[in-house]
């Protein structure tokens, strides 16, 4: 009898599938969380309209990431589902609040005038920035490790607000801020450009500052990830992540510099936030919750993760079509035009 589980590491491709799914979410919706972050900076209402448009055909859609991996998270991981949510549930619930606050004030801020519009200003950057500082808060308490007992979460309703998630907190947002700052430079003109590029310049070192600051403190609390690291011939083999992290963000400085590059201050972000993942991944290898459970080790089992896999296979081609045809169909620059998203 043909089965999935038979022939394939059904594990280590869910384990790939929602490593991918999250990263997608954290690129495609870090770009429009970026953009709210630094709404109320603009120069002028025209200018914040050309970035709201920017982003208008785009932010709900990218939240389609952040669906895939959790739901798949749930579906292929239970056990790590279950201990991560409960470490987790105050930020998370905050950050979905900003999420939906967000939204909110995407839509009626299209028809507002006047005072009411300076309102929905300030909820979409509220609810952007809310959104942001939970997940960073998120993403540092999952490097720092939580507490677990057998299979369950062990530890207290507040573990998770600590110096080093506060510090991934802030973080965050000015790497969003970066993303957002790269986006709206590729997606604006004139005016609105300037200002996002000046924005990006001072934005980027606190992202080289945060970079350096994590990068030294995670080493310090957990000595496997020291060991890791710095052990030969692991040392060798991983620089080159930090040493195209430094190439990226020198290149980056002198595109912002410059005026003639659009496209490449923004993918070069991409490439920043790539190599930061991708040093995070291997830092937390193969641990799913870290550092007490593998991601074997919270599987759920062969039937169900083939079945979903069946599913997965069909409607992510999909998925990804919609979305590569959707940045097809509205590139170039953002009108300050109201009805220009739609």
């Amino acid at each position: 009898m043909f089965s999935f589980e038979s022939f394939l590491d059904l594990p280590l491709i869910w384990y790939a599938l929602i490593s991918t799914a999250v990263f997608l979410y954290i690129l495609l919706d870090g770009f429009d969380l970026g953009v709210g972050i630094l709404f109320p900076f603009a120069p002028s209402d025209r200018c914040r309209d050309r970035m709201m448009n920017s982003v208008a055909p785009f932010w709900d859609g990218n939240e389609t990431w952040l669906v895939l991996g959790g739901g798949g998270l749930f579906a292929a991981f239970p056990l790590a589902y279950a201990i991560l949510m409960s470490a987790f549930y105050i930020p998370i619930i905050l950050m979905l609040l900003g999420l939906i606050f967000r939204g909110v004030a995407f839509e009626f801020r299209f028809k507002a005038t006047g005072r009411s519009q300076r309102i929905w200003d300030f909820s979409f950057h509220l609810g952007s920035l809310t959104a942001t500082f939970m997940q960073g808060i998120v993403l540092g308490t999952f490097v720092h490790g939580i507490a677990v007992e057998g299979r369950s979460f062990a530890g207290g309703p507040l573990d998770w607000l600590t110096p080093f998630s506060l510090m991934t907190g802030a973080a965050l947002v000015s790497g969003y801020a970066l993303l957002g700052a790269t986006w709206t430079i590729m997606k604006t003109e004139g005016q609105t450009q300037a200002w996002a590029r000046k924005s990006a310049r001072y934005v980027m070192l606190f992202v080289a500052l945060f970079m350096g600051l994590v990068s030294l403190t995670m080493p310090l609390m957990n000595a496997d990830i020291k060991n890791l690291w710095f052990s030969l011939p692991n040392f060798y083999f991983l620089q080159p992540m930090p040493i195209l992290s430094v190439l990226f963000f020198i290149l980056l400085w002198r595109d912002l510099r410059g005026e003639e590059r659009e496209y490449r201050p923004f993918l070069l972000t991409l490439g920043i936030f790539l190599m930061n993942y991708i040093g995070i991944g291997v830092s937390t290898w193969p641990w799913l919750v870290p550092f007490k459970i593998t991601f074997r080790e919270a599987a759920a089992v062969p039937a169900s993760q083939s079945m979903m896999l069946l599913g997965t296979a069909f409607l992510l081609p999909i998925i990804l079509a919609y979305t590569g045809y959707c940045f097809w169909v509205f590139r170039g620059k953002a009108s300050h035009e109201h009805d220009a998203a739609y």
